[in-house]
């Protein structure tokens, strides 16, 4: 038996594991919620292997071990959500072919579908990897609890899975831009504005020079993007304004662009007589560019796919994943194997039913070949 044929009259029991998981609403920095939900995990995969918890100050992290041949692979799991307690009026429910939620594609989802891959393969006598499974709890947030572990794992193993959601046509990931965080403050001098402005320095004013030399920094061939998104300053309207900063979004594909901006960032000066400037911040996720051994990953998924009547092409996007920190050790990382669904960060979020089986089929015949 096919795990396709094995699975498509298991998907009442998988919609059952896909409420249960995503009614235990669990936002990033809900320490409780997400104390349930890896309370969950650790009864579903603690029987297919040996468990470790450990607390960290985001929430658990939960690491599973399973013994294989073949391949080590480390497979990447987060369980923190994006959705607030309450954000959903109803947390489960389907609707025609789909089943909503909070955080069912973005990425409880994936978990069950991991869960139901292992069952497969188990239950059908496919061989595993040796696998180690690593379930964290605050990559909606950056992952500053979670990142030593995710680096540590990735260089013990051969390769990584990470079941983030696909691109929205099903295509899996192969590259991602990575993503800084800056911080541009303009420092001047107060004066009443009234009665001797004369005497002041408007951290406002260098400040708005300056952000149109940031903006000229994008280069939008190499798909380089800068976005002065946040920008506070100032104290009343009758007092020239003495400090103001701007958040600065980076998105890069290349780590040489990565350096370049934080060069020139750092080498901005001011243009007001008077005014300083500092910058603070960095790259939080490196970006994940496809290295030859990563693409001859996504060929086999392909070809395991295309066996399934998926055609999944080779898919690049501009959000992270902790799939950048691993790639960035030239650790070979295939993302994007998760269910398939739509509007992920949304009150829609959503995966469509019929593939269910298809998908983690698709994560079955993976991991079975990893293990040959």
């Amino acid at each position: 038996m096919k795990p396709i044929e094995y699975l498509q009259p298991q998907l009442p029991a998988i919609l059952q594991d896909l409420e249960a998981i995503v009614t235990l609403e669990a936002p990033s920095h809900d320490l409780p919620g997400l104390a349930k939900v890896a309370d969950w995990i650790a009864a579903q995969f603690g029987p297919l292997g040996s468990l470790e918890r450990e607390e960290t100050p985001n929430g658990p992290l939960l690491r599973v071990r399973i013994p294989g041949a073949g391949k080590k692979v480390l497979v990447l799991c987060h369980f923190d959500t994006v959705h607030p307690v309450g954000a959903f009026a109803t947390p489960w429910k389907i609707e025609g072919d789909r089943a909503y939620g909070p955080g069912i594609y973005d990425m409880k989802g994936n978990i069950v579908q991991l869960l139901w891959a292992l069952r497969a393969n188990r239950a059908l006598g496919l061989g595993l990897p040796t696998l180690e499974l690593l379930f964290t709890p605050d990559e909606e947030v950056g992952s500053a609890a979670s990142r030593a572990a995710i680096e540590a794992g990735a260089l013990r193993n051969d390769l990584v899975l990470v079941l983030e959601a696909p691109m929205g046509n099903g295509d899996l990931k192969v590259a991602r831009k990575g993503v800084g965080q800056y911080r541009l403050t303009a420092h001047g001098k107060p004066a009443h504005q009234g009665v001797e402005p004369e005497k002041g320095v408007n951290a406002i004013v260098e400040l708005a020079h300056q952000i149109s030399r940031i903006v000229a920094l994008q280069d939008w061939e190499q798909g380089t993007t800068l976005g002065p998104n946040v920008i506070k300053g100032g104290t009343t309207s009758n007092v020239v304004a003495a400090t103001a900063w701007v958040e600065i979004d980076l998105r890069v594909w290349t780590m040489a662009e990565a350096e370049r901006i934080e060069k020139a960032l750092k080498a901005l000066e001011p243009l007001l007589p008077g005014a300083t400037l500092s910058v603070e911040g960095g790259l939080n996720r490196p970006p994940m560019e496809p290295s030859p051994a990563s693409l001859e990953l996504f060929e086999m998924a392909r070809r395991i796919g295309a066996e399934l009547g998926l055609h999944l092409g080779a898919g690049r996007v501009g959000g992270g994943s902790d799939g950048n920190f691993t790639a960035a050790l030239g650790v070979p990382t295939l993302d994007g194997l998760g269910l398939f669904g739509e509007a992920a960060h949304q009150l829609s979020e959503n995966v469509y039913i019929p593939q269910i089986p298809t998908r983690i089929a698709l994560l079955s015949g993976i991991l079975h070949e990893l293990s040959q």
